[in-house]
């Protein structure tokens, strides 16, 4: 299912889907799940992860500074610490929302 919209409040990502339901998603946690090779790992044909050494998050790592569409079935954040290779499908979106189960402060 597709997002209508899409935009940041504060420090969430609002997110209208096509079926009228809604998520805020952190924008924390939306960046500690980042589906990249770099921060998730990949696995090789035979199942072996290999991912980069844990790194500190630095200032501006939950802030995103756009969102760029790709496709018609993601959207990439770019952060304002500069990371932008993580392409958030909109199944993955979902189940990051649906992970992110701590309730809004603004709610």
């Amino acid at each position: 299912m597709q997002p209508v919209d899409m935009q940041v409040v504060g420090q969430e990502l609002a997110v209208k889907w096509a079926d009228g339901s809604e998520h805020f998603v952190r924008l924390e946690t939306l960046r500690r799940f980042c589906p990249c090779a770099a921060c998730l790992g990949e696995k090789d044909i035979f199942g072996k992860l290999y991912k980069a050494p844990e790194r500190p998050y630095g200032p501006g790592a939950f802030e995103i500074g756009r969102l760029n569409p790709v496709g018609g079935y993601a959207v990439q954040p770019v952060w304002k610490d500069g990371h932008s290779t993580g392409l958030y499908s909109w199944e993955w979106l979902r189940r990051v929302a649906d992970a992110d189960t701590t309730p809004s402060p603004n709610a």
